[in-house]
């Protein structure tokens, strides 16, 4: 329950309300989506903690999604959930926010708080981009595959 208090204290600040304005800039320049992809994998790639992987995975997931969207190699992705994927990764990487990141602690619990409210939101629009692409990463002209066949076991007689 706190936890959805600090996400709605979140999503109704100053800070939050600067991110999603800038999103839309994000949105439509690849180049500035790409380092933001960047700073998001930089700066999670200096957390650590129990669930830390578990968080890393989802935010490879989310920010392979954005890059695939920013090259136009995936465009299934609602407008609304983009700007609210490129809000949540500027409010992640701004150092100064609610509980601004240079404190001890917890600076960094309401960037990780939002972050989860994203990857929990968007669990469709993750597995849709997941089926995407395994699907894109299969080759067109893959031969059929054969007929398993069944394993013989060879005696030998001397």
């Amino acid at each position: 329950m706190a936890n959805k208090s600090l996400v709605t204290r979140i999503l109704t600040s100053f800070f939050f309300k600067r991110a999603n304005i800038g999103a839309v800039r994000y949105a439509r320049n690849s180049k500035s989506l790409f380092n933001l992809i960047r700073e998001a994998l930089d700066k999670s790639g200096g957390l650590s903690g129990k669930n830390i992987s578990a968080f890393r995975e989802q935010l490879g997931i989310v920010t392979r999604l954005l890059k695939a969207y920013a090259s136009g190699e995936y465009r299934q992705l609602p407008w609304k959930t983009l700007i609210r994927v490129i809000a949540v990764l500027i409010y992640f990487v701004s150092p100064i926010d609610i509980l601004p990141d240079f404190l001890p602690i917890v600076g960094l619990t309401d960037d990780i708080a939002l972050m989860l409210w994203l990857f929990s939101g968007m669990k469709d629009d993750i597995e849709k981009f997941r089926q995407w692409e395994v699907s894109a990463t299969t080759p067109a002209d893959e031969a059929p595959r054969r007929p398993r066949t069944e394993a013989r076991e060879t005696i030998k007689i001397a």
